[in-house]
């Protein structure tokens, strides 16, 4: 059964809807190790600050499969897919890491090139899978967090406190 990792982000409603997405996740998929939620502006379009957050969780779904209920719980929070790609957003739900696969194709990007470019997903990736290593590099993601120097990418750990029962 494959560990997933998924980037989870809001800059519309985001308290709520970041309480919200984790709580379904956790009603779908069980039991989910949660980073802290981190702030930061928006990235590549003037817009809300956004929260993010990465979870991690085992299941026996397929990849397609998990890609099908994570747009559905999107779905259900008011996301619409638009061509554009930095767009404000009810709730963002990006498949990370599925296991070990590594994937690149007109349908899945994995490990997604995200971890690699953007601090408000590898830093709390770092925090929840640190001592993991990264599929294609081949080194640790605590490492990559902490040889990641980019000035303009700032964030900061959000006044968002998660429980168990979100």
């Amino acid at each position: 059964m494959p560990r997933v990792y998924v980037g989870i982000g809001s800059n519309i409603e985001r308290e709520a809807n970041i309480r919200r997405g984790i709580g379904a996740l956790r009603n779908e998929f069980g039991d989910i190790t949660v980073s802290r939620v981190y702030e930061s502006q928006a990235y590549g379009f003037k817009g809300d600050n956004f929260y993010n957050l990465v979870a991690g969780f085992d299941t026996e779904l397929s990849l397609e499969k998990l890609a099908e209920k994570l747009r559905a719980i999107e779905y259900t929070f008011g996301r619409q897919r638009e061509h554009e790609r930095f767009l404000s957003r009810t709730l963002d739900i990006d498949i990370l890491l599925y296991g070990d696969l590594v994937r690149h194709d007109e349908e899945h990007n994995l490990p997604r090139e995200d971890i690699k470019i953007y601090a408000f997903v590898l830093c709390p990736l770092s925090e929840i899978a640190g001592n993991d290593q990264h599929p294609e590099l081949g080194i640790s993601y605590a490492e990559l967090w902490s040889n990641f120097h980019n000035s303009e990418q700032q964030i900061w750990p959000a006044s968002l406190p998660l429980t168990d029962d979100v």
